[in-house]
């Protein structure tokens, strides 16, 4: 914190102005360095049977026993008779009715409100595979390739992106704008490589963004930026990023005056994206469970209020992942991600990241795993950890 913010009160403004005790970011700095369709007639006939007596027209309206028999004798339906030895012909023309006339394939056998079934060119049986005008499976497999989700996405919400590689693709259109988010985890998960992963996309799209850390520095914040080759210390002095450092146990005490202040900060300011890490630290300041709810939800309250899209990280519970320490955070936001281990005793322990709720967002429910690099936090998508 600077010199000027030691005061008595330290939220008081340096600006000057005697009227005014509104404070700005740099009092808040406390460190300055479809299926087939069959081709067969919907009404089937009746099947003629010699023995029974039966017609052989039986069925068709429109077809007499004369016009079903042919000159050149069916085969296929009078049994007694012989077998017709065919005439050699030196010519393609022929005294035979075309097509076999008469025979099953024949659209004299269909009668008239039925057409022959159009069987499938030399071409087509050879590539069965072959593309058709009417065929769409082509697109469908493409559509099912490439992402979990097959229909077009449409929303009015406005949508943005967080920044993790893979996550994005587990969430149809992106997270709604403005949500309230929480990232939780045990210990070397990678919370705060999230945050500032979620913060550097931001700054990467042209946003501006803020940076509330508890818990270290904010040479140690533009550090670990470095690390993975985001330039948070130019953002910084671009005035793109706001990084403050509060000591826990001051902004407790000043949370109310922080609170009231903050939404008008974040607008003056242009921020789009917002980091706390971690809100835990701040819900360890109080000792009554009922001060606590009320003052985190206040807090949080504050951030809706300020209209930007928020990333808090919470530490996880140590019996159950998917709970917060103090089990209230992950009740009061938007949107939950939990970060967990998974050990096996046959293999070695792996990192996992699930979606608990998005609200007013489709996406994945499955446990994928990840891995933390040099550039940041990686999601494998098409991997599955079990």
């Amino acid at each position: 914190m600077s010199e000027d913010a030691e005061e008595d009160d330290w939220f008081e403004s340096d600006s000057g102005d005697d009227e005014s005790d509104e404070l700005d970011w740099h009092d808040w700095e406390t460190d300055d360095s479809d299926g087939e369709e069959s081709t067969e007639p919907s009404d089937k006939p009746e099947e003629a049977s010699d023995a029974d007596g039966g017609s052989l027209t039986a069925g068709f309206d429109d077809v007499s026993d004369a016009e079903f028999a042919t000159d050149a004798g069916d085969e296929s339906l009078e049994q007694d008779a012989e077998p017709a030895t065919p005439e050699p012909t030196g010519s393609d023309d022929s005294a035979e009715p075309d097509d076999d006339s008469g025979g099953l394939g024949s659209s004299e056998f269909f009668g008239g409100e039925f057409g022959a079934p159009e069987m499938p060119s030399d071409e087509e049986m050879d590539d069965p595979f072959a593309e058709d005008d009417g065929d769409d499976t082509e697109e469908s497999l493409e559509a099912t390739g490439g992402t979990e989700f097959d229909e077009e996405f449409e929303s009015e919400i406005p949508r943005i992106d967080i920044g993790v590689t893979g996550l994005d693709q587990m969430i149809q259109g992106g997270v709604p704008a403005r949500s309230l988010m929480v990232v939780m985890g045990s210990a070397g998960t990678g919370k705060t490589t999230f945050g500032l992963q979620f913060a550097n996309r931001g700054l990467e799209k042209g946003e501006k963004a803020v940076y509330i850390t508890l818990e270290e520095t904010r040479d140690a914040v533009i550090a670990a930026a470095s690390e993975k080759g985001w330039g948070f210390e130019q953002y910084a002095a671009d005035d793109d990023l706001a990084i403050v450092d509060f000591d826990p146990i001051e902004m407790a005490n000043s949370l109310s005056s922080i609170r009231n202040d903050l939404p008008r900060l974040i607008d003056d300011f242009g921020a789009e994206r917002l980091v706390l890490d971690s809100v835990s630290l701040l819900e360890m300041m109080y000792d009554d469970q009922a001060k606590r709810r009320t003052e985190v939800f206040d807090f949080t309250k504050s951030l809706k209020k300020a209209g930007v899209t928020t990333m808090l990280t919470s530490e996880g519970s140590e019996d159950n992942p998917y709970v917060s320490r103090h089990g209230i955070i992950e009740y009061l936001t938007d949107a939950v991600f939990v970060l967990q281990y998974v050990r096996s005793e046959f293999q070695e322990t792996r990192l996992a990241v699930e979606i608990q709720k998005i609200r007013n967002a489709n996406h994945s429910r499955e446990t994928k795993p990840y891995e933390i690099t040099d550039d940041g936090i990686s999601v494998y998508q098409q991997a599955n950890i079990f």
